[in-house]
């Protein structure tokens, strides 16, 4: 099986990108179109637009681009998109299969029936896609140009999502914005934000616990900053991370040796694996003395979650999973 990968920034692609990407984010939601469906939309000369069916936004990277007023056939060609356009309710006519899987993602599995595939995570087979009749595309966090001039033929509607150190609340609002319904982006973000706090409150005396996220790779496992996705979701429910993990971004740890391996202790400790071969590695560790000493491992408090959504940039079903998770775990129920 050829399985797409997409590793989580690492601090020097982060720091490089930070300045260009903070602009991208900001330009995403400024676009010239109306924030919402009932109002007209206008064009980058002010003038009203509604007339056309079209409205102009700017994508992650700053990009002008027209849109339907009211997109129909959208395509999505990551994970990312795929859960925001369901999360607001509407119906893509195709994807791609998700991160680390040649198959949709599993937790989005029976909203997803009957839904044309069109390639693997940001790999479209372009006469896929062409089949599919797209009048609006939305292309994650795709850097290939050569890939992004070939949908551009298919449609000109087609945008870049995400920046590399966008957050999924900001391009979910990015993406929103493009499928003309920031009014609902934003419900869906602040219900998410009022359940998580209300899920939290619920946790008895693992109120407030320190949580370790990590993913097993390979050749070792990886902690998550706290603004990586899961670990957001963990801090919205006030929960804390551990004092060596609490470190500002969105990347992860380099691999860490069998040496460091009580770097990823926790009063509780979530585990997710993206390969086979990172699945193999962690069964591995797991007959080691070094792993048996944690103390997580010790209290029965080592979860094993998803790499299919822990891992990735998420959105706000995927945080629905992430909140499940932890409730489950953390309250027993």
């Amino acid at each position: 099986m050829t399985v797409s990968r997409r590793p989580l920034l690492t601090a020097r692609r982060r720091t490089a990108s930070a300045v260009a990407a903070l602009g991208a984010a900001a330009l995403l939601l400024t676009g010239c179109g109306s924030d919402s469906g009932a109002d007209k939309a206008k064009g980058q000369d002010g003038k009203d637009s509604a007339s056309s069916g079209t409205r102009t936004v700017k994508d992650a990277t700053g990009k002008v681009v027209e849109v339907p007023a009211n997109p129909q056939r959208i395509v999505t060609l990551t994970q990312e998109d795929l859960d925001a356009v369901l999360a607001l309710n509407m119906k893509p006519v195709g994807i791609t299969n998700g991160q680390g899987l040649d198959k949709p993602p599993a937790y989005l599995a029976d909203k997803v029936k009957g839904i044309d595939i069109v390639g693997g995570l940001l790999k479209p087979v372009m006469d896929k896609v062409v089949a599919a009749k797209p009048d609006l595309i939305l292309a994650g966090d795709m850097q290939d140009e050569q890939v992004l001039k070939q949908l551009r033929e298919i449609t000109p509607a087609t945008l870049v999502t995400m920046a590399p150190t966008d957050d999924w609340k900001v391009s979910f609002r990015g993406i929103g914005n493009a499928v003309n319904k920031l009014n609902d982006a934003n419900k869906v973000i602040a219900d998410h934000e009022a359940a998580a706090k209300k899920a939290g409150e619920k946790l008895g005396g693992n109120k407030g616990a320190a949580v370790s996220i990590v993913r097993w790779n390979p050749d070792g496992p990886s902690w998550m900053e706290t603004k990586q996705f899961a670990s957001g979701v963990a801090l919205e429910m006030g929960l804390k991370r551990p004092a060596n993990q609490n470190k500002d971004g969105n990347a992860h740890a380099p691999s860490l040796s069998l040496e460091k391996i009580n770097e990823i202790d926790g009063d509780w400790l979530f585990l997710s694996t993206l390969t086979s071969d990172g699945e193999k590695a962690l069964k591995d560790v797991q007959t080691k003395p070094a792993y048996k000493e944690l103390g997580a491992v010790k209290k029965n408090h080592v979860v094993t979650v998803s790499g299919s959504v822990w891992s990735t940039r998420g959105g706000p079903l995927a945080g629905e999973v992430v909140m499940n998770d932890i409730s489950k775990a953390l309250s027993g129920s």
